[in-house]
């Protein structure tokens, strides 16, 4: 069973940088796309930057590229996002996702699993 649990989330100023980690375990290494989303008060949730676990290949919304950094370390089972450069409409809940079972992580579709998320703020 697939199971994610971020940690990370908390409170900056713009312009500052925070690394939001997700413990990631139950899913078949190499053929499963992992990414973060989140979603921001009173918006829906939009995707922010996948990664495919086989070929480490990313993907990133246009909004987070060039500031924010996706990563996996597999022998610790531990997805990543380095976020840089915050500015206050990064302010969010962000989730941890998998999708199983598919090779091309081009895409913010059909994630049908998910952790309980960690708030991130950024105050101008």
């Amino acid at each position: 069973q697939v199971h994610l649990m971020e940690s990370g989330g908390d409170s900056v100023q713009a312009g500052g940088s925070l690394r939001l980690s997700c413990a990631a375990s139950g899913y078949p290494t190499g053929s499963t796309c992992v990414g973060w989303f989140r979603q921001a008060p009173g918006k829906g949730r939009e995707g922010v930057a996948t990664i495919n676990t086989g070929f480490g290949s990313t993907y990133y919304a246009d909004s987070v590229k060039g500031r924010f950094t996706i990563s996996q370390d597999n022998a610790k089972g531990t997805l990543y996002l380095q976020m840089n450069g915050l500015k206050p409409e990064d302010t969010a809940m962000y989730y941890c996702a998998a999708s199983v079972w598919r090779f091309s992580c081009s895409d913010f579709m059909d994630y049908n699993y998910w952790g309980q998320g960690t708030q991130v703020i950024v105050s101008s």
